[in-house]
């Protein structure tokens, strides 16, 4: 019969690109998306269940797998159902598709298998010895390399005999088996268990897992406890099958990643409370659900399908119910809370849709086949050259530091007549649109939320409010200039709405809003040009930001994003109606480590020629400030566990939330010299992270210059896009011992790579900034202005979208048709917003710069900055 049509047309047609997107968006595959539960009515039966969960598998599923897949059917198999999971997508996945490895899933088993079939073991002591060696024998008993280690050793009689046999015996069949189990123990422990919580500390796998299995053999015996040891033991097991399900990574021209062009997918039946299968079920989606906090992406599209009770329901966080609409939206996101669907009874008793199969691409061979092809024309080419690899230690974007040419004086900026002047071209923008409207055109209106008008000189070099109302007044003339020969275009408004300085009235101008729109909704005297449509914003990440997207998702405000970027701002209700604009900071992190660890930027001790990757990251962090603390986090996860070292600074005395264990508070820039100073020092081939804001960073050099102790040799400073403005304060001048690389969300038109709409995009810009005001302008390097400007193109794409199908434009209708997808070449790059999600635009440019003087320079370009760009085929560290 299909599956349901309960107005689900956008969820049935985002399923198989969720699964398996065109070769093209295939970097969408690098999420792990949230897991979904499909709640059937009360009158349900197990058909109606097998209905659901059959329209879905038939798209997966035609005569074998067409990608990694596993249905957990309710029935009376005794496994844990993760140990079903994994076990169903090793078996019958399409040949040669990846992910294909499962050595975590194995060995993870394994220890599990052991605990349960002997949990009266400990009763004699410690086990971790027999915990290795049985893990070691089933290792053996799967064969490939270790196969051999079973073969007999040879006969010989007398003392050489023996010594063969003993030889034999410890260096063939033992030390082998011994390897195999301490290379396993570190590359668990490091890549994800010695994070948990039942690590406790340790460093060996078998010791600690002997230390759990102690506790839990003891509940496996107790009934009472069976369930709580049953929970823990099923939510271990997932946990290992995802570091699995995560590698390769996605995209580039390594064979394992190029033939990732699928993502996992597991179909869960689940039986109502009290029917058999329902516990196993249940405990299952508790352990996809817990084991999500700490996995990293890309992950498996998990659907459960039945009636979970209203304790499951509480231990997924009490999810939110959204329609199948809502729901679409949300297959190719990053992580969030569950995604929970009610269907009618009456789509359940009707006629139901058919599920696209999906079309993943294919390859003939294994990846084995390229790779060694690849190595052995390395090989020859290398010979038949005579070449001799010679280390290489030049200097990313060269040697020199910031000083060069640096302004001795801040850029003087005229804060208050710049705004004016801004909010008064878009006033007169206005006034044509309402004129416009007279005349019977359609026009709605956009709310732009920014921080507060410019007070300090400093807050308005720093705050970005002025360029970003720029690229807004930008777009808007240019969208009202086109629209004078297009009369099916929608004539825009904005109404800009400042939020306090660093938004702190961030929630409550939220409120104003979603009461104004609901007023809108019960008055029919609203004039239709009045009537809001979406919002641009927010141009900071902090949690007033954060919490105020929860109110617009509430009453399902359409929100563009402009320049915040970190994660958890697209979390809750805010992924009922948000769409972030740049690359999150997992990405940006992502980009920063590897470009730290990977790339020559920490000057050599005692040249200022030569350069070499960073061993080790000092990281400036504010754990008070949402984007601070995100951005920080990401980056020392990724750079390596236990490979940095960590100074919470804060000029205010907040050091609330917490910091990472072993971080230091610090309120004063001197303060953080001298603790920064001893570092360096003992540790002269250390990047400093700069993660915190740029005023802070403005505090820091001008001390570290000041007290002069540790410039004697050049440093490394790496951050992210808040450092943008700062060469335009005139903090550089002298400053000789600095070399500064940070993130910015468009390229410099001086850079090759850059497209024509970048480079059409700055004579705007410059043209518009000569036109209006007057003064040097102190921004002509920032991407504030390019991000607005391509955030409000954004907008107001899907407005024009949704009049098509709804003359009202309503706000659902423009919800609609964000979700179906953007596209666009931007001044900021390539632009295109997948129809499976509301993540970041698919491949967002992110560029790395190297500050020399007053000119950066790219010295790391990633994603689609123009539309035959793409991070597949760019070197690391744009990829993974």
């Amino acid at each position: 019969m299909g599956f349901p049509d309960d107005m689900s047309t956008e969820f049935v047609l985002g399923f198989p690109t969720a699964v398996a997107p065109d070769s093209r968006n295939r970097s969408s595959l690098d999420t792990s998306p949230p897991l979904f539960v499909l709640r059937v009515p009360e009158t349900a039966t197990a058909a109606d269940i097998e209905r659901v969960v059959g329209a879905l598998s038939s798209s997966v599923h035609d005569n074998g797998k067409l990608v990694p897949f596993a249905r957990l059917p309710a029935g009376d198999d005794p496994r844990l159902l993760s140990e079903i999971a994994g076990t169903e997508l090793m078996t019958g996945a399409p040949e040669h598709m990846t992910p294909d490895r499962y050595p975590h899933f194995l060995v993870m088993r394994d220890l599990i298998t052991y605990i349960q079939e002997k949990p009266t073991a400990w009763r004699k002591g410690p086990q971790a010895l027999e915990l290795r060696r049985y893990a070691g024998e089933q290792r053996v008993q799967r064969g490939a390399l270790m196969s051999f280690t079973k073969t007999e050793s040879p006969n010989g009689d007398g003392l050489a005999g023996f010594l063969m046999k003993l030889g034999w015996h410890s260096f063939v069949q033992r030390m082998p088996t011994w390897l195999w189990a301490r290379r396993t123990s570190r590359k668990v422990m490091r890549s994800w268990l010695g994070a948990e919580k039942i690590a406790g500390g340790g460093r060996n796998l078998f010791r600690v897992m002997d230390n759990a299995g102690a506790v839990w053999s003891s509940q496996l015996s107790v009934a009472e406890k069976r369930e709580e040891a049953l929970q823990q033991l099923d939510r271990l097991l997932w946990r290992a099958l995802l570091e699995d399900l995560r590698t390769p990574a996605i995209g580039r021209f390594l064979p394992g990643r190029r033939r990732r062009t699928a993502r996992p997918v597991v179909l869960v039946d689940l039986p109502p409370p009290g029917a058999k299968g329902n516990r196993e079920a249940e405990r299952f989606l508790r352990s996809v659900h817990q084991a999500s906090t700490t996995a990293r992406p890309p992950g498996p599209l998990v659907v459960a399908v039945g009636r979970p009770s209203e304790e499951l329901l509480a231990d997924l966080d009490d999810p939110a119910e959204l329609t199948f609409a809502q729901a679409s939206q949300r297959l190719g996101q990053n992580g969030g809370s569950p995604v929970l669907v009610t269907f009618s009874e009456q789509a359940m008793a009707g006629p139901g849709l058919e599920v696209r199969k999906v079309e993943p691409k294919r390859f003939r061979f294994s990846r084995i086949v390229p790779t060694g092809i690849m190595a052995g024309v390395t090989v020859l080419a290398l010979t038949a050259a005579g070449l001799v690899i010679q280390d290489d230690h030049d200097c990313v974007g060269g040697s020199a530091s910031v000083a060069e040419s640096a302004p001795a004086k801040p850029i003087p900026v005229d804060g208050k007549a710049w705004y004016d002047a801004v909010v008064r071209e878009i006033g007169e923008q206005n006034r044509r649109a309402e004129q416009a409207a007279a005349q019977g055109r359609t026009v709605r209106t956009v709310v732009a939320f920014v921080s507060s008008p410019p007070t300090d000189e400093n807050a308005v070099r720093f705050d970005g409010t002025i360029p970003e109302l720029r690229g807004i007044a930008m777009w808007q003339k240019k969208l009202l200039d086109d629209a004078v020969s297009d009369d099916s275009a929608v004539r825009l408004r904005v109404e800009v709405r400042p939020t306090g300085p660093a938004f702190k009235n961030a929630v409550a101008e939220a409120e104003n809003l979603r009461a104004r729109v609901e007023k809108e909704g019960s008055a029919k005297n609203t004039p239709d040009h009045t009537r809001i449509v979406g919002v641009l914003g927010y141009a900071q990440s902090r949690d007033e930001t954060r919490k105020a997207l929860q109110v617009l998702g509430a009453a399902k405000i359409p929100t563009i994003g402009t320049t915040a970027t970190a994660d958890e701002m697209l979390a809750g209700e805010a992924m009922r109606s948000y769409w972030p604009f740049t690359p999150p900071n997992l990405t940006e992190a992502r980009i920063a480590a590897d470009f730290a660890k990977g790339q020559n930027i920490v000057a050599d001790p005692g040249s200022e020629e030569s350069c070499s990757p960073a061993g080790r990251a000092i990281v400036i962090e504010s754990s008070a400030d949402l984007y601070s603390r995100s951005l920080a986090g990401k980056f020392r996860d990724r750079f390596a566990p236990g490979g940095s070292e960590v100074f919470n600074f804060n000029q205010d005395g907040d050091f609330e939330p917490a910091p990472p264990p072993g971080a230091a508070n610090v309120s004063s820039a001197d303060e953080l010299v001298s603790r920064l100073c001893k570092t360096i020092k003992a540790e002269p081939g250390a990047v400093v992270y700069w993660a915190a804001r740029a005023r802070d960073f403005t505090a820091f050099i001008n001390a570290m210059d000041t007290q002069g102790t540790c410039i004697d040799h050049d440093i490394t400073v790496l951050g992210g896009n808040e450092l943008t403005n700062i060469a335009q304060t005139g903090a550089f001048n002298n400053k000789h011992w600095l070399r500064l690389y940070y993130s910015a969300h468009r390229l410099p038109t001086t850079d090759p790579h850059a497209s024509d709409k970048t480079r059409q995009f700055v004579d705007d810009y410059n043209a518009f900034v000569k036109r209006t005001t007057k003064g040097t302008d102190p921004w002509v390097q920032d991407g504030h202005s390019a991000v607005s400007y391509d955030a409000f193109h954004v907008l107001s794409q899907a407005v024009g979208k949704a009049r098509l199908h709804d003359d009202l434009v309503s706000r659902e209708s423009v919800l609609v048709a964000l979700g179906a997808g953007v596209t666009f070449n931007g001044a900021t790059g390539y632009i295109s917003y997948g129809p499976a999600g509301n993540a970041a635009p698919v491949d967002k440019t992110l560029v790395l710069l190297r500050q020399l003087a007053d000119s950066p320079k790219a010295v790391v370009v990633c994603g689609a900055y123009a539309p035959d760009a793409s991070s597949r085929t760019q070197e690391p560290p744009c990829t993974r």
